[in-house]
């Protein structure tokens, strides 16, 4: 059994903890979103990635959902003390692995082969690829205030200026392994992540989406009961579909890529035209990542199953 898991942050990084237990080490693969990769105080600092390889490595802050558990911020503190730009928290521990990814860029080492040094250290058992080597950035147009990276539009700016379009900047081609990763898989998983700014910039990178095509492949949706569980989709499906967020918008948005759709239970008719499994898709704790993981894969498989009887 091969699977391939498209992730954004947070929820997406849970997911992918249940996976990575559900399956046998080797036999997934997680692309993680880099859209959201920026440079601050000089360092090369890829937020998505950092909270999947925190969370896979059980070192995460649970309650947060990023950074790094039992974490200081005295480095933040001076910065702060000297006037410096203190919007973005980086943690005293964080920084370590800021520090290393940049001074490996800076000697011409790929960021895939950074990513895989790292997880390797951090005893990660299960294959993290970022979904490009090259930068590509998400800018956010903005209803008031021009167009925003994607950092200072999230963080700097929490998510307030009314989205108008979300576009990304950059040409560069996946990165090492995305592509193979996929033909080589059974199945594909799209996260519980925010789909315009986590899995459309992976989506959008030459030849991803032409490969996951050729592929059975499910979604879990990231809205519950019309509600986001964490950050600001449910406003963007509103503002950039004219929807109201459900996972059937969600459906909707991968139509034509997504066979099949996980929703929290009471979730189903919002759905039409693919399976659903409807299910408790709120991961409290690390029990229910699995359990909810083990749901989506027997889904998954049932799918595939289901799609071959009919081929014949």
């Amino acid at each position: 059994m091969k699977v391939v898991a498209l992730s954004g942050g947070v929820g997406g990084a849970r997911l992918l903890d249940g996976l990575a237990r559900a399956l046998r080490p080797g036999e997934l693969t997680a692309i993680v979103n880099t859209g959201d990769d920026f440079v601050h105080l000089g360092l090369h600092i890829s937020p998505d990635l950092d909270t999947v390889m925190y969370t896979l490595a059980g070192l995460a802050n649970e309650e947060r959902g990023w950074g790094l558990a039992e974490e200081s911020f005295a480095g933040l503190a001076m910065v702060r003390a000297y006037g410096g730009p203190d919007w973005f928290a980086l943690g005293d521990r964080d920084l370590a692995t800021h520090l290393l990814r940049t001074q490996a860029l800076r000697d011409g080492v790929a960021l895939s082969s950074i990513t895989a040094r790292l997880c390797g250290a951090l005893g990660i058992g299960q294959r993290v690829l970022p979904m490009a080597d090259g930068l590509y950035r998400t800018m956010i147009d903005t209803a008031t205030e021009g167009t925003l990276a994607f950092q200072e539009w999230f963080v700097q700016r929490r998510a307030q200026p009314t989205v108008r379009a979300v576009r990304f900047e950059g040409e560069p081609a996946p990165a090492v392994g995305v592509l193979d990763a996929i033909d080589a898989c059974d199945w594909v998983v799209l996260g519980p992540s925010n789909p315009y700014v986590s899995v459309d910039p992976i989506l959008a990178l030459d030849g991803v989406r032409d490969a996951l095509e050729r592929k059975p492949v499910v979604a879990l949706s990231p809205i519950v009961g019309g509600a986001a569980i964490k950050g600001p989709l449910a406003t963007m499906i509103r503002d950039l579909s004219g929807e109201a967020p459900s996972p059937g918008a969600i459906a909707r948005h991968y139509r034509g890529l997504v066979r099949a759709i996980v929703v929290e239970r009471g979730d189903e008719a919002t759905v039409s035209g693919i399976p659903v499994l409807g299910t408790a898709t709120v991961m409290r704790s690390r029990a229910d990542r699995l359990i909810l993981a083990r749901e989506v894969l027997e889904f998954v498989a049932a799918v595939a199953q289901r799609a071959a009887g009919v081929a014949r």
